[in-house]
């Protein structure tokens, strides 16, 4: 972080700290509705990438988006912090792998539909910007959880 960014970031805390309960709580409840219409807008553009071109070959994608949490539930537990470092364990590195690659076909699969003609560019562009609603969502929700008391991982 650069320096402006810590100072603004320390006064943000001293700040929060000076709020009542109910205040801090209400912000932090913000922030998950927030969460929840990035996730929202990223299923309606899903659906509406299908439903607008009357072709539903793009819902393919939901399949990639359902895979893709599956790794980082099963696979690694409570270890968050062993996720964004280098590490020895097989388990956490077959984690990694299984989550990439989801990430990728979320990506690959509207890719080959529209090189192979079964979609227009139209659902195309929305399954792409799907994706990026999700992604954005994720980092999020990541942000979220470094800075607040809310932790799944």
């Amino acid at each position: 972080m650069l320096s402006w960014q810590k100072k603004f970031a320390a006064y943000l805390e001293l700040e929060m700290a000076e709020l009542p309960g109910y205040f801090r709580y209400c912000l932090n409840t913000g922030k998950l509705v927030l969460l929840g219409i990035l996730v929202s807008g990223g299923v309606v553009l899903q659906i509406l990438a299908c439903a607008l071109y009357n072709n539903w070959w793009p819902m393919l994608t939901a399949i990639t988006y359902v895979l893709l949490p599956m790794p980082l539930l099963f696979l690694v537990g409570s270890g968050r912090s062993s996720l964004f470092s280098e590490s020895d364990s097989s388990w956490v590195n077959a984690t990694k792998f299984l989550t990439g690659a989801s990430a990728v076909g979320s990506i690959a699969i509207p890719a080959i539909l529209k090189h192979s003609g079964v979609i227009g560019w139209g659902a195309f562009a929305m399954e792409l910007s799907s994706f990026f609603v999700f992604v954005f969502a994720i980092l999020c929700y990541i942000r979220i959880n470094d800075e607040d008391d809310y932790s799944s991982l």
